[in-house]
């Protein structure tokens, strides 16, 4: 054997290895068209055999050429496990299996940092799954019906001014306002996170935003969906629909030109303005949009060439809280005639106490809501030792963020939003109550929607190939022969599906601890079967 071949990169070094079966398979070629990552290719087997077909031996040699399906032994071009060979397969003749022994982690760094989407593959035990709802009104305090009683879930996007400070006064025996007062909304406690188009493709961006028109415009439920860096469609920014959406603005400043001059023809106001600082899937690093995304559609919304797109890791010219406030918020307020509450979204980490507080002491009262990204979020692009490497669960930063609040008398003046890892499980809505009790007034959620509409990547190493444009499901490609696979329709009716179940489920909480509102703060509502969880959060420890 020539030496060279023994560091040749060979199927068993690879995560996935491609089980196939020959004499199920029919060549229908199926399995390789669907394969978008090109992890598997027809070749021809050579066969030799030698048979007896007579009453008396008489052995024949024969030589039979065959096509079969071999697996590309590739650390460009490998198996990411989507099993859409499998699922495709008329005959069950093909399937990927996970590699224990994979070196794909050692071999893939000749050019570089390894890249990825997905969540991280080494945060997977979550904080909240040692958490439980503990405390019952039984013979104590009634109960609730969660069928008939009526729910208050509302949550406020704004700056909440206390009773002393509100500028009102008596003239002629009557109470009128005597200067402005930040804007407040009262909206639904899920909100659908920042997705870029771009990120997503235009179908993916498209159900989700087709879910946030159906919720608010036929069910009730006023949920809000962030835009995502990179600008939004012009005829969605003329629309009656942007009261939806929450125009986020970040580091990068992309699209924001396109925005900037529809803002004479808006019918109506933004939901909000989001200034991303960081996100938890990668703090501390910008965002990141692969040349293989930035389509024609994309480019015209962001108005850049076809090139990677990479965010600088911090707003340029903001050093400072003090300047973030004096600069970022105080322009966003005035861009919008001070109606739009605006909102920071910062990266979960031990500074986040710090941040939160000077926000609170703002003599402006500019900041309308503290989005807090935790380490389980997920990313469509970034360095996997980012990911993997960096941040901060996000249910303590929210608890500790919240007691500050209550030591300075400030709790509910600024909003506080966690995200991270939320439905992680399937269940968003105990996520939720949870984070709420423990002192949030709502909570974001992105991976569970494109979950929802086919994303089959997990924290196992399945799949995770949303940096690549190869998106098998069409969620995070702009290949119009992938994008194709995605159903709008069907996408949309799962998104609201799931949120009408979320909401149902939120109530089956409140129900048994005799709340009618949203229980922010109510820590004593929970219990933790581990003790450091307890300590750390301040909450009972059961065993």
């Amino acid at each position: 054997m020539e030496a060279v071949k023994t560091q040749d990169v060979g199927v068993n070094d690879l995560p996935w290895k491609i089980e196939y079966q020959a004499d199920r398979c029919t060549m229908c070629g199926s399995c390789v068209a669907a394969c978008s990552f090109k992890a598997i290719k027809v070749v021809t087997q050579g066969r030799s055999l030698t048979v007896s077909e007579g009453s008396q031996p008489e052995p024949k040699h024969t030589h039979v050429a065959r096509p079969i399906i071999k697996q590309v032994a590739s650390l460009t071009d490998f198996c990411r496990g989507c099993g859409m060979c499998e699922k495709i397969c008329p005959n069950n003749a093909i399937r990927p299996v996970r590699n224990p022994d994979t070196r794909k982690a050692l071999l893939s760094k000749d050019n570089g940092p390894i890249k990825r989407g997905g969540r991280t593959n080494l945060n997977a035990q979550r904080t909240l799954d040692s958490i439980v709802v503990g405390r019952i009104s039984q013979m104590t305090d009634p109960s609730l019906d969660a069928a008939r009683h009526t729910f208050d879930i509302r949550s406020p996007f704004g700056r909440v001014l206390s009773a002393k400070e509100l500028p009102f006064e008596l003239k002629d025996g009557k109470l009128v306002q005597a200067s402005h007062t930040p804007p407040v909304d009262w909206i639904y406690p899920l909100i659908f996170s920042d997705m870029s188009i771009g990120a997503l493709s235009t179908r993916a961006w498209e159900a989700v935003a087709m879910a946030v028109g159906y919720l608010n415009e036929k069910c009730g439920l006023p949920v809000r969906m962030s835009s995502g860096e990179g600008g939004m469609p012009v005829k969605l920014l003329e629309s009656d629909y942007l009261k939806y959406f929450i125009i986020q603005i970040a580091s990068g400043h992309f699209g924001w030109n396109r925005i900037i001059k529809a803002m004479p023809h808006m019918v109506t106001d933004p939901a909000g303005i989001l200034i991303k600082i960081g996100q938890g899937a990668k703090p501390g690093d910008g965002g990141l949009l692969p040349e293989a995304k930035v389509a024609e559609h994309v480019q015209a919304i962001r108005g850049v060439p076809k090139a990677t797109l990479a965010s600088p890791p911090n707003h340029q010219g903001l050093y400072s809280i003090e300047e973030s406030v004096q600069k970022m918020h105080l322009s966003m307020n005035a861009a919008f005639g001070f109606r739009v509450p605006v909102g920071i979204k910062c990266a979960a980490s031990a500074t986040s106490v710090s941040v939160y507080n000077n926000l609170l002491r703002d003599p402006y009262k500019i900041c309308g809501g503290f989005f807090l990204d935790g380490i389980q979020g997920g990313t469509g692009a970034a360095n996997e030792v980012s990911l993997d490497h960096t941040g901060h669960p996000v249910v303590s930063k929210i608890r500790d963020c919240y007691n500050a609040a209550v030591k300075q008398g400030l709790q509910g003046q600024i909003p506080l939003y966690g995200g991270g890892g939320i439905g992680m499980t399937g269940d968003a809505a105990a996520d939720a109550f949870k984070m709420m009790c423990l002192g949030a007034n709502g909570v974001f959620v992105g991976k569970v929607l494109i979950q929802l509409l086919g994303c089959v990547g997990n924290e196992h190493g399945r799949c995770n190939a949303c940096n690549t444009g190869k998106c098998p499901m069409g969620i995070c490609t702009q290949d119009p022969r992938l994008v194709k696979r995605l159903d709008i329709d069907r996408g949309a009716q799962k998104i609201v599906d799931y949120v009408l179940a979320f909401d149902t489920e939120l109530k089956k909480l409140m129900a048994p601890i005799g709340n009618s509102s949203l229980p922010i703060g109510r820590s004593d509502a929970l219990v933790s079967t581990d003790k450091a969880v307890a300590e750390k959060l301040g909450i009972q420890y059961v065993c």
